[in-house]
């Protein structure tokens, strides 16, 4: 499981922290701290804290259970998918 958060768009409520400790954790008033690759045994904690971001800014790459394929050129100019 990978973890990514965009730091970009958190508000600090701090809803992730409280539902999983072990992944995320407040450091201060404003900065998100967090475990990129969880272990799998926190993996029902960091759902629960994903689904509960007020502004959905935490995002779980599922490796074994979703495949995404990636982005490529030709698929970005088929799909108007612009990449930087």
């Amino acid at each position: 499981m990978r973890v990514v958060v965009d730091l970009a768009r958190c508000q600090g409520y701090a809803q992730c922290a409280f539902l999983a400790p072990d992944t995320f954790r407040m450091q201060g008033e404003e900065a998100l701290m967090f475990h990129s690759s969880p272990d799998e045994t926190q993996r029902e904690a960091v759902l629960r804290a994903a689904a509960a971001c007020p502004v959905q800014a935490i995002l779980v790459d599922l490796l074994d259970t979703v495949a995404i394929p990636p982005v490529t050129a030709a698929t970005a100019a088929t799909s108007g998918t612009r990449t930087v």
